[in-house]
């Protein structure tokens, strides 16, 4: 069996992590990886050479590239950065003519077959189906959606702009909570307004401003100098804050509801997957109810969602693993 070695990235406004993995047969093996601030350089280019120099290898036999933005055309802008990452100029880098850009949610994706069961945390047990379609979904700056369908052969990431699609409320609260939001957003509130990192400042702010709940002057303060949906999060777990616990408590709800929305659009009987980077850092929250009830509150298709197999994604790497099986694939 032929070995094969693909370099594969994750690519975003900060970071640029690269990594080089071996295949042989089925089996994969990380052989070397380097993270880099990305600012610090002109160019995705820039950085690919220099960590292949670093590694004594002059091409690979395929690359893949998760990046932070759109593709379109075989180009991505990056948010934060003035690069213009292109395919044409990668092929010529690198050099290697098996080059592909995939958006960084699209190899979370690919990332999914590449996890162990150890990398996830069970949300709700069930029996996935053979081949079904499997939903993925995660909330970090953004709200990231995709699907996967199988082709006969492999599973393929299909990508969605599900995040934007418009906010339902459900009960008294969230209606208010979407008139509140409704004012600042001039009218459309997304779902990503309400499940993402500033979709819990969003809450926590209609819970203050709009019902009254108080504010400790500690919470306040640290949010002047720290990250609030961090801050927010924090207290909440730590039950130190009643107002922060609550909006929380509102984010999982929210977070599991537009997950079983997901399910039922595109019948993902193969399976939930909660990536993203927030889920990870609230795990103990994702697994107290509120998420899974949200989930399964879809009144005549309850049976239907409840027996769906539901996992937290606990592994940072995820795009990283699917940039290298996405490049894996280049080359059959």
């Amino acid at each position: 069996m032929k070995t094969i070695n693909v370099l594969a990235g994750d690519i975003g406004g900060t970071k640029t992590l690269l990594a080089l993995f071996r295949f042989d047969g089925d089996g994969r093996e990380e052989i070397a990886s380097e993270r880099f601030t990305s600012a610090d350089f002109d160019g995705l280019d820039e950085i690919v050479q220099r960590f292949l120099s670093g590694q004594g290898l002059e091409q690979v036999d395929a690359a893949s590239f998760g990046v932070a933005g759109p593709v379109v055309a075989d180009e991505a802008r990056l948010p934060n950065l003035p690069w213009l990452v292109r395919r044409r100029d990668l092929v010529e880098s690198i050099p290697c003519p098996r080059v592909a850009l995939l958006n960084d949610f699209a190899a979370v994706g690919y990332g999914l077959s590449a996890l162990a069961r150890d990398d996830l945390v069970e949300l709700q047990p069930g029996t996935p189906g053979r081949d079904a379609p499997i939903a993925v979904i995660g909330a970090g700056t953004g709200l990231g959606q995709g699907f996967l369908l199988h082709d006969g052969a492999h599973y393929r990431v299909h990508p969605s702009e599900g995040g934007h699609a418009s906010f339902a409320p459900q009960n008294e609260l969230q209606c208010r909570l979407h008139g509140f939001l409704a004012k600042t957003y001039d009218g459309h509130v997304s779902v990503e307004r309400v499940v993402s990192g500033q979709g819990l400042v969003n809450i926590y702010r209609f819970l203050v401003e709009s019902e009254g709940r108080p504010e400790l002057t500690m919470v306040r303060e640290q949010m002047q100098s720290e990250d609030v949906a961090a801050v927010i999060s924090r207290h909440a777990q730590a039950q130190s804050d009643p107002t922060c616990d609550e909006a929380l408590g509102i984010f999982c709800e929210l977070y599991g509801a537009e997950a079983g929305n997901l399910a039922l659009k595109v019948m993902a009987t193969g399976g939930v997957y909660v990536a993203g980077g927030i889920a990870p850092r609230i795990v103990e929250r994702m697994q107290d109810g509120r998420f899974v009830t949200a989930f399964r509150s879809k009144g005549r298709m309850r049976p239907l969602l409840e027996a769906i197999p539901v996992d937290l994604v606990n592994n940072p790497l995820v795009g990283l693993l699917g940039s290298a099986v996405y490049a894996r694939r280049l080359v059959d």
